[in-house]
């Protein structure tokens, strides 16, 4: 499944940059196939993907929090996630401003090189109002507005209180176990179809995207494209090892169809069932640990975006001709980590971010339109390193809580995704 759904991506990629280099003005091309057939296909797709969403994370969390059996558990485990999550996110900001002050894009950039459009900066919101958001006001209209932070909020203090009513509530933790082995198995009819859904994804972005927006901009997407590669195979996989005692190899490798998705629908939260049945099933981490800890990380992990903010802020102060010295760069380190907490959740997160950083260490807002062109690119590998980070977290702390079956992990062929048939004829009785 891995290998078809990396072919067909590729398919995707050159075919969508064929007709973007050589079809562009032309009608058909964009009319039925670009705006048409990869549009319908790509959105359907997508929308597949986040009808899982809520449902799985609903009935997966309740299974896990009521299969942890212990309150003060399930405040260790979360304590350890939020933990790790601020460290990852820490480092991948370190780890972009040292190479990217030793590489310095931007130093030689000229301004006429680029069409420089209008940027207005989305206005982050205080600090105190994202705490208030966290609890729901109505439960329901965070289930109809896909809320994460919120539906998290609520489902966990519901499987508590099953928790505390003891028997009584048994019925119902069984109820939802059924529930939710039969999303599962939703995931499944649409990770069977998913091939050509990321074929038209990256078809249709590439189309209208092309690859001739990097070059003007290839220092600052050559740069970031580095430092999401070594987190993702270096700083991560480090932190897998000393702290997972897990191999990174194995760990990889088992990972790359969730890393496919992340990369061709640009969105954690989209990929969450992936994510959920990669580490479950084909890397042994007990339900009870995977169902809190991965949408809790698709929320607020944002190593991809803090990667991002750091390279960008070294390129628009060499765009500038602005030097923000080693107090700047300690100032971004610090913003990033605690915007990554106070704006979770919030709809165009990673813009607000780096508008936020820039106000603070004095840089001209404006010069974020410049990077604009290419994020959309960027933004499907930060995604694809993000889960990547929701996996890492998710290991370490199931490893450090003895929630793992390594026989699961290291057998190669554990979870893999087997040919969906849909019953027919007559039903046989057990």
């Amino acid at each position: 499944m891995t290998t078809k759904i990396i072919i067909w991506m590729i398919a995707g990629l050159l075919l969508g940059s064929m007709i973007n280099a050589f079809a562009s003005d032309v009608g058909f091309f964009q009319d039925y196939l670009v705006n048409g057939l990869f549009h319908v296909v790509g959105a359907i797709f997508i929308n597949l993907l986040k009808m899982l969403v809520v449902p799985l994370v609903t009935f997966s969390l309740i299974c896990g929090v009521c299969g942890i059996g212990d309150i003060n558990k399930l405040g260790r485990v979360g304590i350890k996630a939020f933990s790790l999550f601020l460290l990852t996110t820490a480092l991948a900001i370190t780890l972009a401003i040292s190479i990217a002050v030793t590489i310095n894009p931007g130093k030689d950039f000229n301004l006429a090189q680029t069409t420089q459009t209008e940027f207005v900066a989305p206005e982050a919101p205080p600090l105190a109002q994202v705490f208030i958001d966290l609890v729901p006001s109505n439960p329901v209209a965070a289930y109809a507005e896909g809320n994460m932070l919120q539906i998290i909020f609520f489902t966990i203090l519901f499987a508590i209180c099953l928790l505390m009513i003891g028997e009584r509530g048994r019925s119902i933790v069984e109820g939802v176990e059924k529930l939710n082995a039969v999303m599962m198995q939703v995931v499944n009819v649409v990770m069977s179809i998913a091939p050509y859904g990321v074929f038209a994804l990256m078809a249709k972005t590439f189309s209208l995207q092309g690859l001739e927006l990097i070059l003007p901009m290839i220092g600052y997407f050559g740069v970031v494209i580095l430092v999401l590669i070594i987190h993702a195979t270096g700083t991560l996989m480090l932190l897998l090892k000393l702290l997972g005692r897990i191999s990174p190899l194995k760990f990889l490798r088992k990972m790359r169809t969730a890393q496919v998705f992340a990369f061709s629908t640009s969105s954690s939260n989209a990929t969450i069932p992936v994510t959920l049945r990669t580490v479950e099933k084909r890397m042994g981490v007990d339900n009870s640990t995977a169902s809190f800890i991965v949408p809790f990380g698709a929320t607020i992990n944002m190593d991809g975006t803090a990667i991002m903010q750091g390279v960008a802020t070294v390129f628009i102060a060499n765009v500038y001709g602005i030097d923000l010295g080693l107090t700047g760069y300690l100032t971004v380190i610090g913003m990033a980590v605690l915007a990554s907490i106070g704006t979770a959740g919030v709809p165009g997160v990673g813009l607000i971010m780096l508008a936020m950083v820039f106000n603070q260490v004095g840089l001209p807002v404006e010069g974020i339109a410049l990077i604009m062109g290419v994020d959309r690119l960027l933004d499907m590998m930060r995604t694809a390193v993000n889960v990547t980070g929701d996996g890492v977290i998710t290991m370490i702390v199931a490893r450090g809580e003895d929630n793992i079956s390594m026989d699961i992990f290291n057998d190669p062929d554990a979870g893999t995704l087997e040919a969906v048939h849909l019953p027919h004829g007559t039903a046989q009785k057990d």
